[in-house]
Formats: C-alpha cells, sequence, structure tokens
C-alpha cells in the first residue's frame, strides 16, 4: 500500500489513489453513522442509510462547455424548451445513465451546437445540496458546422457565437460567471491548473475525501491530517444527498475536532473528481478530494485520538503551497 504522502502527491497532481490493497475507500463518516448520530439527539432523518446515488434517479449531474473562438467570441445555444424557448445558454445538459462525464460534454455540444467540442480541462465544479453537481469544461471546436435556424430541433433553435453577451436574453445570468471564469483561462492558460479531468475510478457512494493541511508555529512546518483507523488514511465523509456540500464539511470537521467551535479553516478548491459512468448504475456515485487549510496553528487545533497530524516532507510541502495559488485548484461553488 502507498504512503500517505505518495497518496498525497499522487492527488495534488490530479491522480487517483488507492485507499487499500483491495482499492476500497475507508469512510470515517458514513450516512448510516449521520443518522445515528441526529437519532441521539431526537431529530428524525427522512433520508435512508443504504441511500444509492443513481444518475438520472436520485443524482443529476451536468456538463457545460465555456468556448471561445479566436475573436474572443462566447459560443451560445438558443433554447427550444417550452420553459424558456428563444432564451440563450452555453451548450450543458445532464450527464446520462452508461455515459462518462467527459463524454456528456461532448454530445452536449454537438446536440446543441453542431460542433465538434475537445475539453481541455475542467475548471469549475458546482455542487446544490449534494446530489447535483455541474461540471464546466473548457476546450476547443475540432469541427462540425454551427447549428442554424433551418436545422432547428428538440435540442436547441441555433448556436451562435457572441461578443456581446448583455444582447441575448438568457436562460439564466448563472452562466455569466462561468463565462468570466472561461474567459480568463482563455486569456492566460498558464497561470491556471494543469489540464484535468474527472478521474475514472468507480465509487456507489458520493464521498468527500479531505487533504486537511495546518502549520505548526514551532517550526512553521506544514501538516496533514490523517484518520488511523482501521489504518492511516486521508478523512473521508460520505455526503448527505439532502444537504449542501459546505454542510457536510462542517459536520465531519465538527466529528473530527469534537467541537461545536471549529478551528478556523477555508476549503481552497478541488483536488481531484472521480466517477466511473459505466456501466450504467453500477457505481454512479463519485468522491470530490477537497484541500481544506486551518488558519490556526497544529497547537490549537487538536483532533480525537482517531486522527492525528502528519509532518509533510519538504518537496510535498512545497507541491502543496503551489496549490494554495489562484486558479491551482479546480474551482469549487456551492450553491
Amino acid at each position: 500500500m502507498d504512503s500517505i504522502e505518495t497518496k498525497l502527491k499522487r492527488l495534488m497532481n490530479g491522480e487517483t489513489i488507492d485507499e487499500d490493497i483491495d482499492g476500497a475507500i475507508d469512510c470515517d463518516y458514513s450516512l448510516d453513522h449521520q443518522i445515528k448520530e441526529l437519532a441521539a439527539k431526537g431529530v428524525e432523518s427522512h433520508l435512508a442509510a443504504d441511500f444509492r446515488p443513481l444518475v438520472g434517479q436520485t443524482v443529476t449531474y451536468i456538463a457545460a462547455a465555456v468556448v471561445f473562438n479566436e475573436k474572443n467570441e462566447v459560443l451560445m445555444m438558443q433554447e427550444a424548451k417550452s420553459s424558456c424557448a428563444g432564451q440563450w445558454y452555453l451548450p450543458a445538459g445532464r450527464v446520462d445513465p452508461n455515459e462518462q462525464i467527459s463524454d456528456a460534454v461532448k454530445r452536449e455540444v454537438l446536440e446543441e451546437t453542431g460542433l465538434l467540442f475537445e475539453p481541455s480541462t475542467l475548471i469549475m465544479v458546482e455542487s446544490s445540496q449534494g446530489n447535483w453537481f455541474r461540471f464546466t469544461f473548457v476546450g476547443r471546436i475540432v469541427g462540425g458546422q454551427l447549428k442554424t435556424v433551418a436545422q432547428a430541433d428538440s435540442e436547441s433553435l441555433q448556436a451562435c457565437w457572441v461578443s456581446d453577451i448583455s444582447s441575448l436574453s438568457l436562460r439564466s445570468a448563472d452562466c455569466l460567471r462561468l463565462i468570466d471564469f472561461g474567459k480568463q483561462y482563455h486569456d492566460n492558460c498558464t497561470v491556471w491548473h494543469k489540464s484535468q479531468f474527472t478521474s475514472i475510478r468507480p465509487h456507489n457512494q458520493m464521498l468527500l475525501r479531505l487533504v486537511c493541511a495546518i502549520r505548526r508555529k514551532d517550526n512553521n512546518r506544514f501538516h496533514v491530517l490523517v484518520s488511523e483507523r482501521p489504518s492511516p488514511h486521508l478523512p473521508v465523509c460520505e455526503m448527505n444527498p439532502s444537504r449542501s456540500l459546505h454542510a457536510a464539511l462542517k459536520r465531519f470537521m465538527q466529528k473530527i475536532f469534537n467541537a461545536d467551535k471549529l478551528p478556523e479553516h477555508r476549503p481552497f478548491g478541488l483536488l481531484t473528481v472521480e466517477h466511473n459512468g459505466i456501466p450504467g448504475k453500477e457505481h454512479d456515485g463519485l468522491c470530490l478530494t477537497v484541500l481544506v487549510v486551518c488558519k490556526v496553528p497544529l497547537e490549537e487545533a487538536v483532533p480525537t485520538t482517531d486522527y492525528t497530524w502528519l509532518q509533510v516532507e519538504p518537496e510535498l510541502e512545497g507541491l502543496l503551497m503551489s496549490k494554495l495559488s489562484k486558479f491551482k485548484t479546480l474551482c469549487l461553488n456551492v450553491k
């Protein structure tokens, strides 16, 4: 089994890890555990402990594309759905069962704009509660013909390259942030994280893995949080599909530090997104690795006995510090 530092290095390079010799993940804070905690406080949960993520049924994944051409125009499509017909939006749509997320964004761009899209990287992951996620890619057009009004169908009425977004009637203004973010990548991709996609690894739960970093006051060295049971691993919790990702992180941190008053901390962004949608319905879950940095010194953040702080080697410390710069992790936007 790889050491904790080897696993950390792989995660910070956007790669998957095996948590044990069988490739299974030790979950420190399962839904069953969370439901029992609530019951002990007299709070009834309407969530089943055996919740299973199923694409299109219990979880929704959206794939979206932000594409600019050489004229700095962004690719937009005009909606055909009766609820928003005639309004404009980015090419985007639901990931289908038995489909990889990166394949879904290619399909949606082709169906809605007539163009062949080659994604370059993920730039943002958005979450609404623990069962809705949108994955936004940037990339380039490699072929196809721009859809015209004469080719209107149930997917879209037409597609256009647009220079002035304010001239359009938008289906939702939430696409403006995605467009702005994509424009920043388009203008100077060299300052961003390296090309990163959803890593192909099966999960049958909705999981959140923590890379929680902190500095020790007496030597200013970085340490990371490690869960020691049943064997040393990075802390993992199951996300409640009816609660926000931030709520899941807060409850997990409260469990780790056994305190209502938590060490001040900040989630910086995502290091990895793991998912494998093929074959459908077998493992439609995902695992997000989030980088969290504590703002207080290690001496003031004492975890329970199941957890400990591990000092990292200088090479890994440098890699960790580089991830704290702007654009060096995948942006996580929790609605």
